[in-house]
């Protein structure tokens, strides 16, 4: 038992090396980052993900800034025949940006990059069904990310470890967009 916590000793510090290499936005504001966005695009480790991955449709984030600095996030993801709706807490961890969504067994999540008025770039680290994963999602303010927003994307996965075949763009789909776009 001794020895198989001492093997684990170094793994986790790796992990906890690993994610301190992630940086954040610098100055993010929360109040910039809330409303509509669409997750038009990801990118992940995770095995569920990547069994999924070919049948996933675009969803949308409704995200509003509260007065502690926390994000209440409204999340709508396409289902076989119905819009399927989740409301989390992100939790502010120490510096602006970064958070963890205890409910959904986010361990990490760091706004890496964002101009708050068309992309933004959500790095998660998660941990679901035992197993731990990353992912980075491509927040986009319409359904059609620009070809800065895709590169910087592009730019971005490779530098967490996460090769070219787990990325997938979005499909878009009619059933949870809100009406007026």
């Amino acid at each position: 038992m001794k020895s198989l916590l001492l093997s684990l000793v170094p793994a986790l510090l790796w992990v906890s090396v690993a994610q301190a290499e992630v940086l954040l936005q610098p100055n993010f504001d929360a109040r910039k980052f809330s409303g509509l966005w669409y997750v038009v695009s990801m990118v992940s480790d995770c095995k569920v993900f990547l069994g999924k991955k070919d049948h996933l449709l675009m969803s949308t984030r409704a995200i509003k800034a509260t007065a502690g600095g926390d994000l209440s996030v409204h999340m709508e993801f396409p289902g076989a025949d119905s819009c399927n709706q989740v409301d989390a807490e992100y939790v502010k961890v120490g510096s602006e940006g970064h958070f963890r969504v205890p409910a959904l067994g986010y361990l990490d999540v760091r706004v890496v990059d964002t101009d708050y008025s068309s992309f933004a770039l959500v790095y998660i680290y998660k941990e679901l069904e035992g197993a731990l994963s990353t992912m980075v999602q491509l927040y986009s303010r319409s359904p059609d990310a620009s070809p800065q927003a895709v590169k910087a994307l592009q730019d971005f996965y490779p530098t967490v470890g996460l090769p070219d075949d787990m990325m997938v763009m979005l499909p878009k789909s009619d059933m949870c967009f809100p009406k007026d776009k």
